[in-house]
């Protein structure tokens, strides 16, 4: 356990969410707690007060964090597929299923819980540029901007709900019996599926 005295301001700041993304993970957000995230970070419980006012404003500042290892995951899953919009398309689909898979507890707090402030600077930048990157990715096989009109609107709903409730069925086990047996035929079922929801 790291010791008081060898953390700087902004090296606290890291140390505290690195520690709450562990005590998200063990404990969910119900079990969440400032104390247990002071004791993990190896500090006194009243030091993350010094950062964080209360424990809403580190479960949105870890909130922050996840929608930016959202969109760093689709990235990277983009930027190594080829060039042409579709495979692009498919690619950042494929990103937000990975982020959700590796980082369920994460996943969960930035999709599925009231607790952040959804309208906390950073959280309100990061996933706004998670967001941007789907309609780009939609704007780029039709040409124009899909938030323009109600079809395009429709394309981008239809694309977010598809990824994001197949992550959530994958994340719950409750797609066993559908998808591949092997790790290795995931990545094509996956594309196929996504395809299937492609705008014309």
């Amino acid at each position: 356990m790291p010791s008081r005295a060898t953390y700087h301001h902004g090296d606290l700041h890291r140390a505290l969410l690195v520690a709450a993304e562990a005590e998200l993970i063990e404990k969910g957000i119900e079990g969440f707690t400032l104390r247990g995230v002071a004791r993990r970070a190896g500090v006194s419980h009243a030091a993350p007060a010094h950062h964080f006012k209360d424990t809403a404003a580190m479960l949105t500042a870890l909130a922050a964090v996840a929608a930016k290892r959202l969109t760093e995951t689709t990235t990277r899953r983009r930027e190594a597929a080829p060039h042409d919009p579709r495979s692009r398309f498919l690619a950042s689909g494929a990103g937000y299923i990975d982020f959700a898979l590796e980082n369920p507890a994460l996943f969960m707090l930035l999709f599925g819980s009231g607790r952040p402030d959804s309208d906390d600077p950073e959280l309100v930048r990061h996933a706004g540029a998670a967001f941007t990157d789907l309609v780009d990715r939609i704007a780029a096989i039709t040409g124009k901007d899909p938030l323009a009109d109600a079809e395009g609107r429709l394309d981008v709903a239809a694309a977010w709900s598809l990824v994001h409730g197949v992550a959530s069925l994958l994340i719950a086990g409750r797609m066993k019996s559908l998808r591949p047996t092997t790790d290795a035929d995931r990545d094509a079922w996956l594309r196929r599926l996504i395809e299937r929801i492609l705008p014309d």
